[in-house]
């Protein structure tokens, strides 16, 4: 067989069930031979991002892969896959690339020289043998320790190359490490310690499918749990021991309690310094976890570090926890849990007349209060997009369940969360798919609304239309509404039913509710639906630490 069948009998054999592509490339037909669902998106970007959010909420079980063209395709797919980089995701990029006898050439984008910096790992397969070996490195890759891209260019004349169509080739298994015991006992003890310790808790427990055993172990020593953006979702915000989320905007609870802490305990994260990461204050005993060493004092000096995956890093201070305690907990009295729904009391009272205001152009805060009472959470999953929707998003749309908010932000494109919903739904049919997102980002992605609409991607796309860059006054000269270069026009929902998909134009904050009840109809029934939602700029945010 040829080497491009090969590459497809491999995807089919690794349970690859879509193929997120534009063309023109050879595997795009290759991969339909053998059941795989090509999933053409307007642009390469989209394509990616879609890749990107099957990832993730498949928690890298099943991987994301997406195919452009050589060229073009991959300098287009760069932003996608720097996003995905930045955001620790595992998707599988295999790019054309032009023959062996025109590499080098000054003429042709050199996608593996030039993707080096956004991927785990970047190669081009240079021979049809090698493609079992090449591909079976990268899923090891896509599968083991730190989640990242990884890109394999493959050269049109690697394409026609023939290989013996009895290669060997067994897909590799996922690997996981555990914590040194002895750095467990240390960290338990230090916690156990503490005065005011906080469990940080990151994305590394999502990938992990965590939740189970850090709700044990929160509810073992008693001690508040924050999530990071990314880590949305991995602790149930209605727990009384959740005190949230923070970011750029972040809940009240984690003011409060981050501040007055002694000890912060890292879990499945990064502790990155980003503009959009909480900021830990000076002082702290640091005691973090990370499957990645180069994670380990990377900002902030770590007192502890527990190198390992967090599934069987809880498990292991489940047990040393249990064994240092005696048997009890740490804290009996409820007094935890207590001071925490006291101080979100008094935060939610802060913000209720926002989350709840009636005024018209409606506030973006209505439409995120509305909108989280208006679905089941247990069978919703939900993102921002970049700026405003995140921000105002984040702090008062409440997850229970895993993986029911995609949070994202070490990188901040705009238009991004289309297409991570898109592929979210993918990987999770069952489920109410929703992004929330500005008209900004729709002006950067909405194109991509018609991919839902030929591909039967039937999802929830929610525009706060404040017909501005919301918070960027300070880099633009404004002049007036008519001509400054803040202001933007458009309507929306006619542009989402001139591509084929149901919307609605919302004016007044009465009829949010309704109409996503009218959308989720058209969405049981195979059709994505658009909501416009008219806003007025909302300049209150409640800020991370």
């Amino acid at each position: 067989m040829q080497g491009i069948d090969a590459v497809a009998k491999i995807l089919k054999t690794e349970g690859v069930e879509y193929l997120f592509c534009f063309p023109a490339n050879s595997l795009i037909d290759a991969s339909a031979k053998v059941g795989i669902r090509p999933i053409m998106a307007r642009t390469e970007r989209t394509l990616i991002n879609m890749a990107d959010g099957f990832s993730r909420i498949s928690n890298a079980k099943r991987l994301g892969v997406a195919v452009v063209q050589s060229g073009p395709g991959s300098e287009n797919a760069f932003g996608g896959v720097a996003q995905a980089f930045a955001d620790s995701v595992p998707i599988l990029l295999l790019p054309g690339g032009v023959s062996r006898r025109s590499q080098d050439s000054p003429t042709h984008f050199e996608a593996v020289k030039n993707y080096g910096n956004v991927t785990k790992w970047v190669a081009r397969i240079n021979f049809a043998d090698r493609v079992p070996g090449m591909m079976r490195r990268a899923f090891s890759l896509l599968r083991m320790g730190h989640p990242a891209p990884v890109m394999l260019e493959i050269p049109a004349d690697v394409c026609s190359e023939e290989i013996d169509d009895n290669f060997d080739y067994t897909p590799p298994r996922r690997s996981r490490p555990a914590g040194d015991p002895r750095d467990i006992e240390a960290s338990v003890k230090a916690l156990l310690a503490a005065e005011c310790p906080i469990l940080h808790v990151g994305q590394g427990v999502l990938y992990a499918e965590a939740t189970e055993e850090l709700l044990e172990f929160a509810e073992l020593v008693q001690v508040p749990v924050m999530t990071t953006l990314a880590g949305k979702s991995a602790f149930p915000e209605n727990h009384p021991l959740s005190i949230g989320v923070s970011g750029y905007t972040g809940t009240g609870m984690v003011k409060h309690f981050l501040k007055k802490s002694d000890l912060v305990f890292g879990l499945g994260c990064s502790f990155s310094q980003t503009v959009m990461a909480t900021t830990i204050p000076a002082g702290k005993v640091m005691i973090q976890n990370s499957i990645d060493e180069l994670d380990i004092n990377k900002n902030y000096a770590a007192d502890y570090a527990i190198i390992g995956d967090s599934k069987l890093v809880l498990a292991q201070l489940i047990d040393e926890a249990k064994k240092q305690l005696g048997g009890g907990d740490r804290q009996g009295d409820n007094a935890v849990a207590q001071e925490i729904k006291t101080v979100k009391e008094q935060w939610l009272a802060e913000w209720m007349p926002k989350l709840t205001s009636d005024e018209i152009p409606i506030n973006p805060y209505r439409v995120v209060w509305d909108l989280m009472h208006a679905v089941d959470r247990t069978q919703t999953i939900a993102t921002h997009d970049s700026g405003n929707p995140r921000d105002q998003m984040l702090p008062f749309y409440e997850t229970i369940t895993p993986r029911s908010y995609i949070g994202w932000g070490k990188s901040t494109q705009l238009g991004y969360g289309l297409g991570l919903i898109m592929g979210a739904k993918l990987a999770a049919p069952e489920k109410l798919a929703v992004n929330v997102m500005g008209d900004a980002a729709f002006g950067m992605a909405g194109m991509d609304f018609e991919t839902a609409a030929r591909e039967r991607i039937p999802i929830l796309t929610i525009i706060l239309n404040n017909s501005a860059l919301g918070g960027y006054e300070h880099h633009m000269p404004i002049a007036t509404k008519r001509f400054g270069t803040k202001f933007l026009s458009g309507d929306y929902a006619k542009v989402a039913e001139g591509l084929g998909g149901y919307s609605e134009r919302v004016e007044n904050p009465a009829d949010i509710i309704p109409a996503i009840h009218r959308a989720q109809k058209e969405i049981d029934g195979g059709k994505p639906a658009l909501l416009e939602v008219i806003t007025r700029e909302e300049g209150a945010f409640s800020r991370g630490y």
